[in-house]
């Protein structure tokens, strides 16, 4: 079967990618690269089953040409990450929600089925021990960017279900909890990438506030694995569905776990954020998912644990601290 995985150059995009040609399918990756990055491609680049196609997810003429040569579409491409969010607010709304539009509109059009990837953003400023599928969507004033990225990401999932009504589209709504892992980048705002370049450059890992917020750290490998599982799961079509692993994570003993495992005598600075975005910056206190309806559809529960990721990650810095400093040796 062809995919076509828009946004299949970044982090989580590329892990799809890499499976899905695993499982001996034919993929078609649609990125700009603006985030992405190409060598996260790397591992599969000369695969003769891949296709690489660079370009925009609001190119219209271009995504329906790519969703007619696909099978199922898979759509990742999005602003990510709470920096680039608030410092560039018009290009992620733009990114999220028109670019959604375009492809679920391809899909529509073209009887594509399409897996539209979310995020527990969506929740905002709702409060509970773990919010799921239907729980209610609280979202913040406009002055704050942050909102506008939880915003642009529900108005997809308003519209994947408006397209449904009006046209059939068949669809299925991941909503995806902090997933982290290698090849994710600090330079966007990801807190594990910033912990581990920290910990290793023997610098103070910056936690913002007191570091009692819990968020859910989901292992790349899992939230992909479930993905797959939704993709070929029926009865997961014209739903909403939380990935994420339920067990809940202080930011505090994060660092903590990131400094144990990398073995640095790095400190911990407790920082006002508000520093670092421009008084812009909203946070929660905790967000973790129900999966009750993740398990019940696919019977997937995630058990790849942070620490594998910590470790993942770690491994990766260290790799490529390797190669610069025996390219400047060379040099």
């Amino acid at each position: 079967m062809k995919a076509l995985i828009t946004g299949g150059g970044g982090f989580l995009g590329s892990h799809l990618t890499e499976a899905w040609l695993a499982c001996g399918g034919q993929a078609i990756v649609l990125d700009d690269f603006s985030t992405g990055r190409e060598t996260n491609l790397a591992s599969c680049r000369r695969n003769a089953r891949l296709e690489v196609v660079r370009g925009s997810a609001l190119d219209a003429p271009l995504v329906a040409r790519l969703v007619k040569e696909a099978e199922i579409v898979f759509h990742f491409a999005a602003a990510v990450g709470v920096r680039l969010v608030i410092r560039e607010p018009t290009r992620t709304l733009e990114t999220n929600f028109c670019g959604a539009q375009t492809v679920l509109d391809a899909c529509a059009r073209l009887g594509r089925k399409v897996l539209l990837a979310s995020t527990s953003e969506v929740y905002g400023k709702g409060t509970g021990a773990a919010f799921a599928e239907d729980s209610d969507l609280i979202l913040g004033t406009p002055t704050i960017g942050r909102w506008g990225y939880a915003c642009s990401k529900a108005m997809a999932e308003f519209y994947a279900f408006a397209q449904a009504k009006r046209g059939g589209l068949r669809f299925v709504v991941a909503r995806y909890f902090n997933v982290v892992g290698a090849r994710q980048t600090a330079d966007y705002g990801m807190v594990l990438p910033r912990f581990v370049r920290q910990a290793l450059d023997g610098t103070p890992l910056t936690v913002f506030g007191n570091g009692s917020q819990t968020r859910s750290f989901t292992h790349v490998a899992d939230a992909v694995e479930a993905t797959l599982r939704l993709a070929s799961t029926p009865a997961a079509e014209g739903t909403i569905v939380n990935v994420g692993n339920p067990e809940p994570l202080s930011v505090l003993d994060l660092a903590k776990r990131v400094i144990r495992l990398a073995d640095s005598a790095s400190a911990i600075a407790h920082v006002d954020p508000r520093a670092s975005y421009d008084q812009d910056f909203a946070d929660m206190p905790s967000r973790a998912p129900d999966i009750s309806r993740l398990e019940k559809l696919t019977g997937f529960r995630p058990r790849r644990t942070v620490d594998a990721a910590i470790r993942d990650l770690l491994a990766e810095a260290r790799e490529k601290t390797g190669e610069n400093s025996a390219a400047e040796r060379e040099g």
